[in-house]
């Protein structure tokens, strides 16, 4: 009896009373969950919010700047280059060059065909052999009547031979005399076909007229190669060479600037292909006819130094100095706006800017560079840093960047 009294006092997970509780707790659960991220969402706008910043980035700046009287661009330009073609037409057999190849003065670097142009020069060379051997046997003949004439005259004097033996004697002589005269023309004849022969050969062969280095190549084995290149797919030229010891900067400047150019002056070079070299430069010449479309007039700047590196036809800015660059200003400084710089409890920091945050850095300032600030250690060139609002940002604090 009492076994059957504790089995009624267990409770009815299916009752309905039982229910409601449950789904009580459960959504208690859930309004809980949402209260805690609407606070936190909250916490997050009100007491961490996004700021917008202006960005910058460390940059290098070059002592140089701060002597520098004006500013040109344009482009480097050999001043020796040459088309290279052939003054004969034919097709071209042999090309021994390509783009960038070096080339020695007189070096061929390219035939045509000449078969025609050889057998002339074998037939010529076979002609001056022939010329030779007359001449020779002219000389022989020569002698001989020579000597037979010396012993007539000895035996007309002793009267063993007659005066019209003697005639005959002297008359072979002359003949001999005309016959090695006429040779030694031959000769001279069969020489100069020769040397036109082997001119005409020397046509077919391409050569550099001076030590350069290839730029373009302009027609490829089998092409037709004429001097005028006049006739339907025919190639005027071969290869197009410059040399770049001759290379020079061609700048534009404006001519109310000019003023501030003279020859000899001392330049800086920056090639746009090679950002992180400065070379030294000269101004050459100020050429003496301005640009009217332009208002502007050409320089021609000058390097210094040879470099491999340096390539015709790269664009160039250059930089008029004052005075030379002395040894202890080529290297750049680090720079950065004096703005963006924080003091504080002695020490100077600058926000790096990290993605969607920012980091306090703690730099070593330097001197003025300019209108900037040199920094000796801290960052680098390249760090992205926070320009402005600096008051509202902390170390970790998130930002909205946008570039300057």
């Amino acid at each position: 009896m009492a076994s059957k009294d504790i089995s009624m006092l267990k409770i009815d997970k299916l009752a309905p009373g039982h229910r409601s509780s449950t789904r009580n707790r459960n959504l208690a659960v859930i309004i809980m969950l949402i209260a805690v991220a609407s606070a936190l969402i909250l916490w997050r706008s009100v007491f961490s919010p996004v700021v917008q910043v202006e960005s910058g980035v460390v940059t290098l700046a070059y002592p140089s700047q701060e002597f520098t009287l004006l500013n040109a661009s344009g482009y480097v330009v050999a001043q020796r280059k040459a088309a290279l073609a052939s003054k004969a037409t034919g097709r071209l057999e042999w090309l021994g060059v390509e783009e960038g190849s070096r080339v020695k003065s007189g070096e061929v670097i390219a035939r045509l065909e000449g078969r025609d142009a050889d057998s002339s020069l074998r037939q010529a060379t076979a002609a001056l052999a022939a010329a030779t051997a007359q001449h020779e046997q002219a000389r022989v003949e020569y002698a001989d009547a020579e000597r037979n004439l010396q012993r007539m005259k000895e035996l007309l004097a002793q009267g063993v031979v007659s005066r019209g033996e003697y005639d005959s004697a002297e008359a072979r002589r002359d003949r001999g005399r005309a016959s090695l005269t006429a040779a030694a023309a031959n000769i001279r004849v069969a020489e100069a076909a020769q040397q036109g022969a082997d001119v005409s050969l020397d046509y077919t062969r391409i050569r550099a007229p001076f030590e350069g280095v290839v730029l373009t190549k302009n027609a490829d084995v089998g092409d037709i190669v004429t001097p005028l290149g006049a006739a339907a797919n025919a190639k005027a030229s071969v290869v197009t060479i410059a040399d770049l010891s001759s290379l020079m900067v061609e700048a534009d400047v404006s001519e109310s600037n000019l003023e501030k150019v003279r020859t000899g002056q001392p330049c800086e070079i920056l090639l746009d292909a090679l950002p992180g070299s400065r070379f030294r430069g000269v101004v050459h010449t100020v050429v003496p006819t301005a640009d009217r479309t332009k208002a502007t007039v050409l320089v021609k700047v000058r390097f210094s130094d040879n470099d491999r590196r340096i390539l015709p036809e790269m664009s160039a800015k250059v930089a008029f100095l004052q005075r030379p660059v002395d040894e202890g200003e080529q290297k750049p400084k680090t720079v950065v706006p004096p703005t963006a710089i924080i003091a504080r409890g002695g020490a100077s920091y600058l926000y790096l800017i990290k993605g969607e945050r920012v980091e306090e850095a703690r730099v070593t300032p330097g001197g003025r560079a300019g209108d900037m600030q040199e920094i000796i250690s801290g960052v680098k060139a390249g760090d992205k840093i926070a320009l402005k609002p600096l008051d509202r940002l902390k170390n970790g604090s998130k930002i909205k960047s946008g570039d300057k």
